[in-house]
């Protein structure tokens, strides 16, 4: 009876990782840069809030609060003449989830390695490959790219527990994107879609299907000078209804979140950078207020 009553909430509990990086509100994502450039990127981040559940599912307050340390590789590069970057991000989580189930406290701790991600994108309109002394004299206007990006299923996971930091499955998440530079200011709009494989090994031996999840994101960005730029993002995500053993569980997600974004440039190889993400609304999913600070170093590419 416990299974049956509790099923559709620990989808979305169990979804709860995931919804910490499934609207990463990620600013420049299409911009120009010199090829055979290396990026490393450290990036520590806290989220706490809630998972909003249906109303009549027996569960009740359920919060996380979730620290998140993660490792970037990027590699530029000049695919067909077009310039392009390739990415490698690892994550690693801690955090403590907790909740009202038929009126008794519950609650569960997990740390440990979140599912690798490998992501290539191209820009294939008005940014073609360049040296670091084309790139010196390049002005960026209207920029057209495309990216996919790949989550991989190694994070740790067990399939007889609720709460995983690893799916158990493949996503992928093909992205288009357009941006257009005017002076100081850059505005950008991005459209994804998430598509999930099955995950056999959910909880008690169930099968886990999820629907594909949609979602835009926009951006303002003003640029003070070279490196150095304020912005803020709006993101709408709809979709992702899940699926246990073929049974609609009738649980899309549907939200809207608001970011700002602050990079300061510490030298000509190292910047830092300030991020600030926040729920607008939620209708079923994580409604999380995220703080998140990175440290970004370069090298190669004739710097």
């Amino acid at each position: 009876m416990l299974k049956a009553l509790t099923i559709p909430a620990l989808l979305i509990a169990a979804l709860a990782p995931r919804a910490l990086t499934a609207q990463d509100l990620e600013p420049r994502a299409f911009s120009q840069a010199p090829i055979g450039l290396n990026i490393a990127l450290m990036s520590l981040g806290y989220s706490k809030g809630n998972v909003l559940l249906d109303p009549s599912i027996p569960v009740e307050d359920l919060t996380a609060r979730v620290w998140n340390v993660t490792g970037i590789y990027v590699r530029t590069l000049g695919l067909f003449g077009l310039s392009s970057k390739f990415a490698v991000i690892v994550p690693y989580a801690a955090g403590d989830w907790s909740a009202l189930l038929e009126g008794q406290d519950t609650s569960t701790t997990r740390d440990g390695f979140g599912d690798p991600r490998v992501q290539l994108a191209i820009n294939f309109i008005g940014a073609p490959a360049m040296t670091v002394r084309e790139f010196a004299a390049f002005r960026e206007g209207t920029i057209v790219g495309a990216s996919l990006l790949v989550s991989v299923p190694l994070g740790q996971y067990y399939p007889d527990r609720l709460i995983n930091l690893g799916t158990n499955r493949w996503a992928f998440r093909p992205r288009l994107g357009v941006s257009r530079a005017a002076g100081p200011w850059t505005i950008e709009v991005y459209g994804d879609v998430w598509f999930f494989t099955k995950n056999p090994e959910f909880f008690d031996g169930v099968t886990l299907e999820q629907d594909p999840l949609w979602a835009l994101q926009g951006h303002v960005l003003y640029s003070f000078r070279p490196g150095l730029f304020l912005g803020v993002d709006v993101g709408y995500g709809n979709g992702g209804d899940t699926i246990v053993d073929g049974v609609p569980k009738n649980s899309p997600q549907k939200n809207t979140r608001l970011g700002a974004v602050l990079a300061l440039p510490l030298a000509r190889r190292h910047a830092l950078k300030l991020v600030y993400v926040t729920g607008l609304s939620t209708r079923l999913g994580a409604d999380f207020d995220t703080f998140q600070l990175s440290y970004q170093y370069r090298w190669g590419g004739g710097m």
